[in-house]
């Protein structure tokens, strides 16, 4: 777990990685709760019988379940001190390079690519990177932004 305090610890880490989480076994039961929640019931995602048939040879989870995934891994991984609040500011780029196969293992690899002073606080941009165990090329990378205040 890697703690952040304060704006000059933020400025510190700046240009750092913060960490890697641990392992997550992705489900078909996970991936079938997603596309009961999104609506998105696409075959490669939660017919097993019909993907085997397919060139990836088995389901593969969501772009988006992997995205989701990054609140959770970020818990376990940063902690920010100091400040009042943070919230989630959106994303600046996302890419799913690889699939992310049903059974599989992800992880998450986390750096603080950039810090900006705004008015009561900072936006910081967190490079998120999705590692498949076992593949070359991860499965999402994804720039996030996120405001930090330090005052209420």
């Amino acid at each position: 777990m890697t703690t952040i305090t304060g704006l000059d610890g933020l400025r510190e880490a700046n240009g750092t990685e913060l960490g890697v989480t641990d392992w997550h076994e992705v489900t078909q039961a996970e991936v079938n709760a997603f596309a009961d929640a999104t609506g998105d019931h696409q075959w490669i995602h939660v017919d097993p019988e019909r993907a085997a048939q397919s060139p990836l040879g088995g389901t593969i989870a969501h772009g988006l379940f992997t995205l989701s995934l990054a609140p959770a891994m970020t818990a376990k991984l940063l902690s920010f001190e100091g400040f009042a609040f943070a919230l989630n500011y959106g994303y600046n780029r996302v890419r799913f390079p690889a699939p992310l196969p049903v059974g599989s293992r992800v992880r998450m690899r986390a750096a603080l690519r950039d810090v900006q002073d705004i008015p009561g606080g900072a936006q910081i941009t967190i490079v998120q990177t999705f590692e498949r165990e076992g593949a070359d090329k991860p499965v999402c990378v994804a720039e996030c932004l996120a405001r930090v205040y330090v005052g209420g």
